[in-house]
């Protein structure tokens, strides 16, 4: 038996789709496909809807002004998700330790798997690991998962683009 991580993935695919909403739901199960969610989810009229609201309460906890406001937020998302936790076996994974119950719809899974994944991610590797990128404009959602614990980008092009606006900026003030 293994326990399942969550953590890292579960907080890089809220992170994807915060950053990359699905058009639609089948969308949004191809992108847990693509962080690693093996199960089936049982389908309902709303989800597409339900899971966007899920997301939007996930990017409260990214946009906390403290690391206690996180928390707070955090833990208030994960008592709302509460299960006790499920051995399950499934999709030819062996047993593994669930932190949802046996419901199986789209927001619902999300909803603890994001909360309870974010929580272990920020409580494992450091309250201040999640923000937004501090490239202006950009706003997309940074995960760090970098050893040292100071990705302040998303992405290459953003440090880049960040790194020559300072640099120009120095120039400027030189002159």
């Amino acid at each position: 038996m293994h326990l399942n991580p969550y953590g890292e993935y579960a907080v890089l695919l809220a992170a994807s789709l915060a950053d990359d909403w699905p058009a639609d739901r089948a969308g949004i199960e191809r992108r847990t496909r693509d962080f690693g969610m093996t199960m089936a989810f049982d389908e309902g009229d709303d989800d597409h809807a339900r899971v966007r609201a899920v997301v939007d309460a996930w990017l409260e906890v990214v946009d906390a002004e403290s690391q206690a406001d996180r928390a707070a937020i955090l833990n208030a998302q994960m008592a709302a998700a509460a299960a006790y936790p499920q051995l399950t076996d499934h999709d030819g994974e062996g047993w593994h330790l669930h932190y949802r119950d046996s419901v199986q719809t789209l927001p619902v899974v999300l909803e603890a798997v994001i909360s309870v994944g974010t929580a272990l991610h920020l409580a494992g590797r450091g309250m201040h690991r999640l923000g937004r990128c501090e490239a202006a404009p950009c706003r997309r959602v940074v995960v760090d998962v970098t050893r040292n614990g100071r990705q302040r980008y998303c992405s290459v092009r953003c440090a880049n683009r960040d790194a020559v606006r300072r640099h120009r900026a120095r120039g400027a003030a030189a002159v």
